[in-house]
């Protein structure tokens, strides 16, 4: 069952889906929710408060589905989370604003409390070194930043989508993914570095 809190996320949510976040006032976000303006300062103490609780909620509702694509068989784990990234990013501004550090105009900006790119990357790609033994961290690390390339530069609407991976069409990627793990098990372990003192 939701509690208050979530009701009051939840109005927050809706009120930034009808306008920019510095036009959002906490009175429209009550009312919205149904509580009184003093509830909402109770929960959240101010807007800046309310904010950085969207944003946390944001970056936990992602790791989650990034839990959610680990239960994937283990060979297909870097493309379950790759594939989750881009739609999760795709369907949620402030989860591309935390994963891409590119905020758009009217979105609320993250304080210190909120984990930055690096942190929440981070995070997910411990998440996938422990599902996915043996892989490195920088080979998850790998996949995400492949996924991280389609958020940014997704393929243009209207345009020639034969050059370009479709999120719900990425079977593909998995032995690409694969084969960039492979190779790079390889450089690894047959680097001269690796030989010389």
């Amino acid at each position: 069952m939701p509690t208050a809190r979530d009701a009051l996320l939840d109005a927050a949510l809706r009120a930034l889906a009808d306008r920019p976040w510095r036009t959002v006032r906490m009175v429209d976000v009550a009312a919205l929710a149904g509580v009184s303006r003093q509830t909402l300062y109770n929960e959240f103490g101010t807007k800046g408060g309310l904010a950085t609780a969207l944003l946390r909620q944001a970056a936990d509702g992602y790791l989650t589905g990034v839990d959610r694509a680990l239960t994937a068989p283990e060979p297909e784990h870097p493309a379950a989370v790759a594939r989750w990234t881009v739609r999760a990013a795709g369907a949620d501004p402030l989860v591309k604003g935390l994963l891409t550090g590119l905020w758009g105009e009217g979105l609320p900006r993250p304080g210190r409390d909120v984990p930055g790119p690096a942190e929440l990357l981070g995070l997910a790609r411990d998440r996938m070194v422990a599902a996915s033994r043996p892989m490195s961290p920088v080979h998850c690390e790998r996949a995400l930043r492949l996924a991280l390339s389609y958020v940014v530069v997704p393929c243009p609407p209207g345009g020639d989508r034969t050059q370009w991976a479709e999120p719900d069409s990425w079977s593909p990627i998995t032995p690409m993914i694969t084969n960039e793990i492979d190779t790079s098990f390889s450089v690894e372990t047959t680097s001269p570095r690796k030989i010389m003192p």
